[in-house]
């Protein structure tokens, strides 16, 4: 039996099914397809085994008969889960491993190879996981990311998500290295989502987060080494301490230049949400040694990775600024 899907047409009537193009996904829930003008005995037609649709999950439909792609069933999740509303932000959001597959993560599986997709819901939703959808409910969804048309939690909560499901901080580790190595997010956000969602009382956790600020010390460095180098600027003392005649210690900087009291330190976190301000104790800090004659510029492994040539500019503007002043007055330890 063949059926062209028409409904009659007046402008009242829904849209044919032959209406969607061939580009577009064809994941539909039922709904949907009413709306279409598919009766609910033709529906059952096409989607009993064997047919030319397939039901992925309870009340949603793909409109194929082929293994359906990841996205695919990344979106019929979202469906099941909670349909947005018009105007509205998503009522769910693809987290865990599935989200970090579309944010590009080398680390996890391809999105069409994992068994299981996270699906972030609020906790007054109704629906419970089923099939290869695993709801997780939370107080209130973070603010989506698209990718690939797909509503996506962002990579510190997408991450810190899958850290609760795993057991090696091996594997936790490489996971927080690459979202931090790759710029998808700053460490401290991670940090901040793990302490969130209490994770910090499990070894692994605390081990791959130790393991990260390691790791993300060790790439400022080597970024703010070859910033001197590659731009010519004169060498500094590497990683000293500084001292005030009284005795007082003011503590370490990444380099140091006595002759023009130009120092620069490495601070973990960028900037404030608005991408300008620091940080108030990053502020304190400066502010502290400018009032003792010494230009801290405060860099962050963020900055240095999205423009090592503006980093180094402003290093030389500092030097050469600090011409026309004495040097500050303070004794250099070995770190």
């Amino acid at each position: 039996m063949t059926h062209d899907f028409l409904a009659p047409r007046d402008a009242a009537s829904p849209r044919p099914l032959r209406h969607l193009s061939a580009a577009q996904r064809r994941v539909l829930t039922v709904r949907q397809l009413r709306e279409h003008g598919v009766p609910a005995a033709l529906l059952a037609e096409r989607g009993q085994t064997g047919g030319p649709w397939q039901q992925l999950l309870p009340g949603v439909y793909l409109l194929h008969a082929e293994r359906p792609s990841g996205e695919e069933r990344a979106e019929a999740a979202l469906l099941y889960a909670a349909a947005p509303g018009p105007g509205r932000r998503p009522a769910a959001l693809v987290t865990g491993a599935a989200a970090l597959a579309l944010h590009g993560f080398a680390t996890v599986p391809p999105l069409a190879a994992l068994e299981r997709i996270d699906v972030l819901v609020a906790h007054a939703h109704r629906p419970h996981s089923t099939g290869y959808v695993r709801l997780l409910r939370t107080g209130a969804l973070p603010r989506p990311v698209f990718v690939a048309g797909l509503a996506v939690a962002p990579v510190p909560r997408a991450l810190a998500d899958l850290a609760g499901c795993l057991s090696e901080s091996a594997t936790v580790r490489a996971l927080m290295v690459e979202a931090v190595r790759d710029g998808h997010c700053e460490a401290v956000a991670l940090v901040r989502e793990v302490t969130r969602a209490r994770l910090l009382d499990r070894p692994h956790v605390v081990d791959a987060v130790e393991g990260l600020v390691a790791d993300g010390r060790a790439i400022a460095e080597g970024l703010l080494y070859r910033m001197v180098r590659e731009h010519r600027l004169p060498e500094p003392l590497w990683n000293v301490g500084l001292r005030l005649p009284d005795g007082a210690y003011l503590g370490t900087v990444d380099a140091y230049w006595p002759e023009h009291s130009v120092a620069v330190e490495l601070i973990a976190r960028g900037p404030q949400a608005d991408g300008s301000a620091p940080w108030p104790q990053d502020e304190r800090r400066r502010l502290h040694l400018e009032g003792l004659g010494i230009t801290a510029l405060q860099v962050s492994a963020r900055r240095l990775r999205a423009d090592l040539e503006r980093q180094a500019t402003a290093v030389r503007t500092a030097l050469l600024a600090s011409v026309d002043r004495e040097p500050a007055t303070v004794t250099v330890l070995p770190r």
